[in-house]
């Protein structure tokens, strides 16, 4: 359960995202608590009461930084530090080199001479994608998406969810929460719904029909009491 100030964004939470499968959607009306289920995976947010398990280990239990870098967030809104592309980077890893720049500037789709450019003066979707670098030069585990694309026009959309896929090719594990239920279709495996704060059941992704629905499966991501991951 997550509650805030006598209000349960959360309430009795239970599911399990499962290993292996690329991109697992959220999906639910506003306010049901999504944003706020991501916020708990890498502890942005702590439960009032319940657990979060990562790969078996409770992440309560975890170093928040240590575990940021191996479950890194993109949110919504685009948020570039002022300074170059190649600040902003090195801000989330101090110690990356530039092959580690550019690897990170590649896999988000962004080919080409970056670093020096004025992260301030990008396009939205330009800005987005090196949101994501900045998340993907700490090299993580997990991706977590936050309505990444909620502001963006149909060109760089569809360029986003290239850059994810490929992503998912390499086998990153990614959890994307939408309200576009169409896109969630289109690029996730499983599509977990929350109603209200809780666990409203699953649903297959378009294009992996037969497939076993989330919280059946023993080889899970994670595992908790009241609240998973």
């Amino acid at each position: 359960m997550v509650e805030r100030q006598g209000i349960k964004a959360l309430d009795g939470f239970t599911a399990r995202i499962r290993r292996g499968i690329g991109i697992t959607g959220l999906a639910g009306p506003s306010g049901s608590g999504k944003s706020t289920l991501l916020r708990l995976c890498n502890r942005m947010e702590v439960p009032t009461t319940g657990r979060i398990l990562f790969r078996g280990d409770d992440i309560a239990e975890l170093d928040p930084l240590a575990l940021r870098r191996r479950v890194g967030m993109v949110f919504q809104k685009p948020t570039p530090f002022p300074g170059t592309v190649r600040d902003n980077l090195l801000t989330a890893s101090p110690a990356a080199g530039s092959d580690d720049l550019h690897r990170a500037l590649r896999r988000a789709s962004l080919e080409g001479d970056w670093l020096g450019r004025d992260a301030t003066a990008l396009s939205g979707g330009e800005a987005q994608r090196v949101c994501m670098a900045r998340t993907l030069v700490t090299e993580p585990d997990v991706l977590l998406l936050d309505e990444p694309t909620s502001a963006l026009d149909a060109d760089a959309v569809e360029v986003f969810e290239r850059a994810v896929g490929d992503l998912v090719d390499e086998g990153m594990e990614v959890i994307w929460v939408s309200h576009d239920h169409a896109q969630l279709l289109r690029v996730a495996a499983e599509i977990l719904r929350i109603d209200g704060g809780r666990f409203a059941g699953t649903e297959t992704g378009a294009e992996t029909a037969g497939t076993e629905t989330a919280g059946t499966d023993a080889d899970s991501t994670t595992r908790a009491g009241d609240e998973r991951r």
